[in-house]
């Protein structure tokens, strides 16, 4: 009889239990909204180069680099992303052994993000009528950097750059807005005049 008595029971307690349907919730995404960009000629003083930069820059700082040749390194501050695009322009000046070692220390910046990637897709960029040719390279994983680029005009003029975010690199997090800063960095790429 306590066998009996504890079975209908147990019955009755999931039926009364169960008065609800639930429903899983729906995926969700986090909504961000970043500001309109326009985009401004911008020609550096210290620089041979000229290019299109974002209106989300706070900042510039220009300084000459210790190298072989003429070096510059350019920090464009994004605050309100807590990002910073780092550019170095290195003048070739003629010599075929400093541009192939201007691209292989571009190409070595790349391929050291390798440990944490999981996917380096890259991206060549070429534009005669400005003799600007180059190449772009997302970053897809945990690394440091989520975009390199480098252009030049294979005798004069190479302009190489990195992005980086003041964070811990979490691809998920930051992939929205490593993609808005692509943008940036496409648009300079497209833009960039020698001097």
């Amino acid at each position: 009889m306590k066998i009996q008595f504890s079975f209908v029971l147990v019955i009755l307690l999931m039926l009364v239990s169960c008065n609800e349907d639930y429903v899983p919730k729906p995926k969700a995404y986090l909504r961000l909204d970043y500001p309109e960009v326009t985009y401004k000629a911008q020609k550096f003083s210290e620089m041979p180069v000229a290019f299109e930069m974002s209106s989300l820059v706070d900042g510039v700082l220009v300084k000459p680099l210790p190298s072989t040749t003429e070096s510059y390194g350019a920090n464009l501050d994004y605050k309100s992303l807590k990002a910073t695009l780092f550019l170095t322009y290195k003048a070739i000046e003629g010599d075929d052994k400093n541009l192939n070692d201007f691209l292989r220390d571009a190409q070595k910046l790349t391929l050291e993000h390798t440990k944490k990637a999981d996917e380096i897709p890259k991206y060549p960029f070429e534009n005669p009528e400005r003799k600007v040719y180059g190449m772009l390279s997302e970053v897809k994983g945990n690394a440091a950097s989520p975009a390199q680029f480098y252009v030049t005009d294979s005798v004069n003029h190479f302009l190489t750059g990195s992005l980086y975010f003041k964070a811990k690199p979490n691809y998920d997090s930051i992939l929205p807005a490593a993609n808005y800063l692509i943008k940036d960095i496409k648009r300079i790429m497209e833009t960039v005049e020698w001097e």
